[in-house]
This record gives C-alpha cells, sequence and structure tokens, in this order.
C-alpha cells in the first residue's frame, strides 16, 4: 500500500481534497462519475463539504450534473482513510452511497467496486512530499470494477463489473490550466490503463510552458512518462473538445489523441482555494487512440470507443455551452 495522502492543510489555509470513482459501460457510451470534496478558501468564503454526480448516457444524447454542498462542520473526513460522510451521501473503501437533487432531476446510487489494481503515483513519488506542486493526484485503485445500482430520476440501472477507478487528488489551489485524461481498459487491450495531463501554472502575470506526463500500464508493465524535463519537451495541444500529445522516454516513444463531442460534457464551477473559481468540461465519454513505439517490439496501437475521460480547466466558458453547476 502507498501512504496516505492529502488533509494536511491547516483549518486556516487554503486547501481542497476530492476523492472520485468514474467507471463506463463495458460496451455501451454510458458512464458515471461521482466525486466527494472538502474544501477551505483562503479567504472567507464557508468551508464546504461537496459531493458531485454526473452521468452521461450517449445513446440518449444525455448529461446529467448533479451537486450538494454541506457546510464542513456538519460533515466527516476521515484523516487516516478515505472516508467521507456529508448528508445521506457515504464512501468508504469500496463502498459509495449517496443520492443528489439538481432542479427536477435525483440521482441515486448504491455501488460497490473491488480492490483493483496496485496504485499509480502519477508524479514521481518525491514530489508528493513538496509544496509544489499546488496540485497533486494519483489513481489510488486503477482496474476497480464497479457494481451495484443506479437510478436516475426513477428509472433504475444494474451496473455489472463496470471498469473503471478509485482517485485521489488535492492541493492548495487548481492548476491554472490543464487537459486531463485516463482510460480504465482500452477496447483491444482490456487491461491496460492509461493517465495522462498537460498543465500550465501561472508565474506572476505570465503562464509556464505546457508541461505534460503520462502513464500507462501494459502487459503488467509500468510506463512512465513523467519526468520534469520530458514534460517541458513533449508535444501536446489541446482545446474543446480534442486533444494530442506526443512523448517519449528512452526508447519508448507515445502519442495520444483524445476526442469528445460538447452533448457528452458537462461544464461544472470549481472553487478555487485561494479566491475565485475555475470552470471543468468534464466528459467521461471520450474516444481515445494511444499509439506506442518501442526499439526492437512490435507497435502497439490501442483504442477506446468511448472509453475515456477528458477534462479540460479553464477561465473561459466554450461558445454555445452554459455552466451546468
Amino acid at each position: 500500500m502507498i501512504p496516505y495522502y492529502g488533509l494536511q492543510a491547516p483549518a486556516e489555509g487554503g486547501h481542497y481534497e476530492s476523492w472520485f470513482v468514474r467507471a463506463n459501460h463495458p460496451h455501451k457510451p454510458q458512464a458515471i462519475w461521482i466525486r466527494y470534496t472538502l474544501f477551505r478558501a483562503r479567504d472567507q468564503r464557508p468551508a464546504l463539504g461537496e459531493v458531485w454526480a454526473v452521468w452521461s448516457d450517449g445513446s440518449r444524447q444525455r448529461t446529467h450534473a448533479f451537486k450538494e454542498e454541506f457546510p464542513l462542520q456538519e460533515c466527516r473526513f476521515s484523516t487516516s482513510q478515505m472516508q467521507v460522510d456529508a448528508g445521506n451521501n457515504h464512501l468508504a473503501p469500496g463502498v459509495l452511497q449517496g443520492q443528489l437533487q439538481q432542479g427536477s432531476d435525483q440521482l441515486c446510487w448504491d455501488l460497490h467496486y473491488d480492490d483493483g489494481d496496485a496504485p499509480l503515483l502519477f508524479l514521481p513519488e518525491r514530489f508528493y512530499q513538496r509544496s509544489l506542486p499546488k496540485a497533486k493526484s494519483l489513481v489510488s485503485r486503477p482496474h476497480i470494477r464497479l457494481s451495484g445500482t443506479l437510478s436516475l430520476n426513477g428509472e433504475t440501472l444494474v451496473l455489472d463489473q463496470w471498469p473503471g477507478s478509485e482517485n485521489h487528488n488535492w492541493g492548495s489551489q487548481h492548476t491554472d490550466r490543464y487537459a486531463w485524461g485516463q482510460v480504465a481498459g482500452f477496447d483491444n487491450a482490456p487491461d491496460a490503463f492509461l493517465e495522462c495531463a498537460t498543465a500550465q501554472v501561472k508565474l506572476g502575470p505570465l503562464y509556464s510552458p505546457q508541461l505534460s506526463i503520462a502513464a500507462l500500464r501494459l502487459d503488467g508493465e509500468t510506463l512512465l512518462f513523467n519526468s520534469l524535463s520530458r514534460a517541458v519537451r513533449a508535444n501536446a495541444h489541446y482545446r474543446p473538445f480534442q486533444w494530442s500529445l506526443h512523448t517519449r522516454n528512452g526508447n519508448a516513444e507515445l502519442a495520444i489523441s483524445m476526442t469528445t463531442i460538447a452533448d457528452r460534457v458537462a461544464a461544472l464551477t470549481y472553487y478555487n482555494p485561494p479566491g475565485g473559481n475555475k470552470i471543468c468540461l468534464n466528459s467521461k465519454l471520450a474516444s481515445v487512440n494511444v499509439t506506442l513505439t518501442r526499439r526492437g517490439r512490435p507497435e502497439r496501437v490501442l483504442h477506446s470507443a468511448h472509453g475515456g475521460a477528458f477534462e479540460i480547466l479553464t477561465d473561459r466558458l466554450p461558445a454555445g455551452m452554459t455552466l451546468q453547476i
């Protein structure tokens, strides 16, 4: 087991911390994302517990987003393990239950999942003990299998071994700009797992160069493309809703492309601890293609028709979109 990270900020300091579980239908364009968040602002905004959910059904061209806020003093966030209680919403290792109302829509869930694979540290391990970067993340349980029931407006769906992941992220502020992606099993490589990101941080009035990192588990091997020198030299371009990333590490070369469409995206407001808000363009139904080239080995091409998570964090809402929360 990896060390338990997070919940390290003093009460008066700005801090956010989230645990989220995501999973996709094994074959259909359907996905669920549920997020439990602790938020403390650096300014006078109230400390909160937040529970989020996004249900996407690509076959019906519907994406439903939900969120409820709770005074932090009425919530329980464990300091020793992943355990959250906020109203009627609960999260513990392998179990999540809850219900949220957004306008006329109601979503309820009673879900459970297995241990998945060994945790994946997305950043170099030494970075998790440093103040920089200000936002950190890891995949605490890759390749979980999610089962149970999900009910939208009284219509119940039974989930049976949906592939997904359990994730943990935290920090004193959100990364200023990023694209983030993940695939928990490709159509032609169900045991493969991908995580990748392209990010910029603000340095005074200017932004840093783009930094891109990736991690790929394939055929029992973990390939990391996450050194600082490689992150700077990687080539990446993203916009709503396309992303290409090309990087290498030694004799391994990785090319990634992700695409999705607007009706598979939820536009969400993320509070930022130092002040202000960010906009998260959140899709869990992205199409993903990956090519891995290694000297002396056959080229591997992986693809997922609609199993990719693809998020963009930005300050601007794309034309034609409205904030759902």
